[in-house]
C-alpha cells in the first residue's frame, strides 16, 4: 500500500508501517476481520443450508418438502424422524 495525502498530511492507513506506529488500531482491526469472517460465514450458511434456496429448480422444485422428517433446530428432544407432519400434503 502506498501512503496517501489528506489536507496535505501524509496518512498511513492500515499499512504495516502505519500499524506499527498507532498500534492501538490493531484490536480494530482484528475485530473488523473476525466480524467480516462470521458474516461471511453466516451467509453462505444460509445460502446453502436453508431449505427456502433453491439451487437447482428442475431438480429439486420444492425444497422445503425435503424437511418434512427432518430436524431443523439445532436441538430437539423429540425424535422427528418417527413424527407424523400436522400439515396437509399437496
Amino acid at each position: 500500500m502506498t501512503n496517501s495525502k489528506l489536507l496535505g498530511r501524509e496518512t498511513l492507513s492500515f499499512s504495516l508501517k502505519g500499524l506499527r506506529k498507532n498500534y492501538a488500531v490493531i484490536p480494530v482491526v482484528i475485530a473488523t476481520a473476525i466480524g467480516a469472517g462470521a458474516a461471511s460465514f453466516y451467509i453462505f450458511r444460509l445460502a446453502f443450508r436453508n431449505p427456502d434456496v433453491s439451487w437447482r429448480r428442475n431438480a429439486n422444485p420444492e425444497p422445503w418438502q425435503e424437511y418434512e422428517k427432518k430436524q431443523y433446530k439445532f436441538y430437539s428432544q423429540i425424535d422427528h424422524d418417527k413424527l407424523e407432519s400436522p400439515r396437509p400434503k399437496f
